[in-house]
């Protein structure tokens, strides 16, 4: 099984010339506008919308679109259907920054006002706090001074990975829920969905019994016909063959905003459509283990994040037939122990995947038996905080467990020998 996790990129935008467009014609003069009068009406609109989701008010969701676009009013019907399945304790969208584009301009008038805007949400039961994403608006103004949206498209090429991708930006949808899970497919597609929900009650429990200090959050499963979600990208050749699910970043600051990579705050797993018969619950259980330390930080060695995973994936589970550990130790040892020459290294994690998962869990395997569980996550999290250079890593490895990297590989041929 090949698990990675889509990492979102920044948060900058491109800005296209406000000069002369590439047909030569001078771009269309722009009238002028009140900036604040402008500020203040769209964010008006803004507020209506996210009102109109939490009050289940489709009127009034869709009273501000151009009603002359028929396609935008259906595709806008469906986003309101699927969002109020979701069950948002707390919804809003705010402006971010302008930008500019001569052929939208050229295509929706002189007074168009092409935005991104930040989409601060809360799932009721699923986000411990208030996270946030991105997509871009088009508006223009109207007679009367009314602001109305004329796209919801146009600056998605700009966005950062996995904005206006969400599980509701999709088709149409069904939302279902157990205790802690939250389950998205297809619309009509019940049966799929109460699988996906025991498999992953049973991953949530599993994940909760078996982390240090336990776990208190929640599995959200999206399991769609779409093959790019949330920035899982399963048209890429190898994802497409061999992934079957990914842990894919949820964050409560947007990248840019206060760090270059965004502040995490949790996970949702999105499962692969071309590989979905094969998620079980040891599956999810090992995506979940991503969600649980999701919030720790972006820098804890490859091995460690994947190796923890399936350390959890592999221990005992309600549902589940217990693994034979003591003949697949000894498999690992001979078959990819003997032949490496240190842990696995983050740049070729992925690309070796049929010895890095083996050997991370062996090595995460070893510290559990050796330090316990408490100091392996206490170790999990200093290094996800801090670890971002080798140095780092070392000193703290040293701290914890008195083994640097390279002291561990050797301790595990050691314990083989």
């Amino acid at each position: 099984m090949l698990v990675t996790v889509a990492v979102a990129g920044g948060l900058a935008l491109h800005r296209s010339s406000d000069r002369a467009g590439g047909n030569g014609r001078p771009a269309p003069s722009r009238p002028a506008i009140d900036l604040a009068v402008r500020a203040a009406a769209v964010d008006q609109v803004l507020r209506k919308r996210a009102q109109a989701v939490l009050q289940d008010d489709q009127a009034a969701f869709l009273a501000d679109i151009d009603p002359g676009n028929k396609t935008l009013v259906a595709r806008q019907r469906t986003l309101f259907a699927n969002l109020r399945q979701f069950g948002f304790a707390r919804l809003a969208y705010e402006q971010l920054s302008q930008q500019y584009d001569d052929a939208v301009t050229r295509k929706h008038g002189p007074s168009t006002y092409l935005v991104a805007i930040a989409m601060t949400y809360q799932i009721r039961g699923i986000d411990a706090v208030p996270v946030r994403t991105m997509l871009g608006y088009t508006f223009t103004e109207r007679p009367g001074g009314r602001w109305m949206l004329m796209s919801d498209t146009d600056l998605d090429k700009r966005l950062p990975r996995g904005s206006h991708q969400e599980a509701w930006d999709t088709g149409d949808v069904l939302v279902k829920r157990a205790a802690r899970v939250l389950v998205v497919v297809e619309n009509g597609q019940d049966s799929l969905a109460n699988s996906l929900l025991g498999k992953a009650s049973s991953a949530v429990k599993a994940v909760t019994k078996s982390w240090p200090g336990g776990w208190s959050g929640a599995g959200v499963v999206i399991a769609l016909d779409d093959k790019i979600v949330r920035g899982a990208d399963y048209t890429a050749p190898k994802n497409a063959e061999d992934a079957i699910a990914m842990a894919t970043w949820v964050y409560r600051t947007l990248p840019g905003e206060v760090s270059g990579a965004g502040e995490r705050a949790d996970s949702y797993v999105v499962v692969n459509p071309r590989n979905r018969s094969k998620v079980d619950a040891r599956t999810l259980a090992h995506e979940f283990t991503h969600v649980a330390t999701a919030p720790y930080g972006a820098y804890a060695p490859r091995w460690l994040v994947e190796g923890a995973a399936t350390y959890v994936e592999f221990l005992p589970m309600d549902g589940a037939e217990n693994l034979a550990l003591g003949k697949y130790t000894q498999e690992v040892r001979t078959k990819y122990l003997a032949k490496a020459k240190s842990l696995p290294s983050d740049a070729m994690f992925f690309q070796t995947s049929d010895s890095s998962y083996p050997l991370s869990w062996l090595a995460v395997d070893y510290l559990f038996e050796r330090f316990g569980g408490t100091e392996v996550g206490t170790l999990y999290q200093e290094l996800a905080a801090l670890g971002s250079t080798q140095a780092e890593r070392d000193r703290i490895m040293l701290e914890h467990v008195g083994l640097t990297e390279a002291g561990l590989f050797k301790a595990l041929k050691a314990a083989a020998a």
